[in-house]
């Protein structure tokens, strides 16, 4: 069973998580949500949710893919944690799979790890940088990096994780499940 960590630093974007979450267990995903500096992580809009573990206790070898949601306080703090960019490195040394998305994809800048065509949240390129931003599709896959725009894209970055760990049968069958036909 393929596992995914996403970490949820203070400011998170709570439908970006709670959809990427949702979308990969029901793939039959193992998702480990990891608090950075808390357990009881509140989001953007004021909704709190409970850690699994620390972001401290998490190894990129015991990971398939590391998936980061955005909020800009989240992603800021994504990004500026020491121990944040040390496991997207190691993901990426290890050829394993790193996603961001809406703002998040500045914290995968910020490791080094970003592609060279990403998307993002409309105006957030300005941060990262122009050079390979697209906000022509839903979800960029560049290689081992997987991008997606924001709130209203997760489902669809949640079925393309779940088409690239378990298969296209899983992905087929849970996007006619969730009447995802936008996808």
């Amino acid at each position: 069973m393929a596992k995914v960590c996403v970490p949820l630093a203070k400011g998170f974007e709570e439908i970006e998580a709670v959809s990427l979450i949702d979308v990969m267990r029901r793939g039959g995903i193992e998702v480990v949500v990891a608090g950075v500096n808390e357990e009881l992580v509140t989001g953007a809009n004021g909704i709190t949710v409970k850690a699994d573990t620390d972001i401290k206790y998490v190894l990129a070898d015991e990971l398939d893919m590391i998936v980061l949601p955005g909020g800009w306080e989240g992603t800021h703090m994504l990004a500026e944690n020491e121990r944040v960019q040390e496991l997207l490195r190691e993901m990426k040394a290890k050829e394993k799979v790193v996603g961001a998305i809406c703002a998040a994809p500045f914290a995968l800048k910020a490791a080094g790890v970003l592609g060279s065509k990403y998307t993002c949240y409309p105006s957030v390129e300005e941060q990262i940088g122009k050079e390979g931003y697209t906000d022509k599709e839903k979800v960029v896959i560049d290689g081992n990096v997987m991008t997606s725009r924001g709130p209203g894209t997760a489902i669809c970055f949640g079925l393309e994780i779940v088409k690239r760990l378990v298969g296209e049968e899983t992905y087929m069958a849970l996007k006619e499940g969730l009447l995802a036909d936008y996808c």
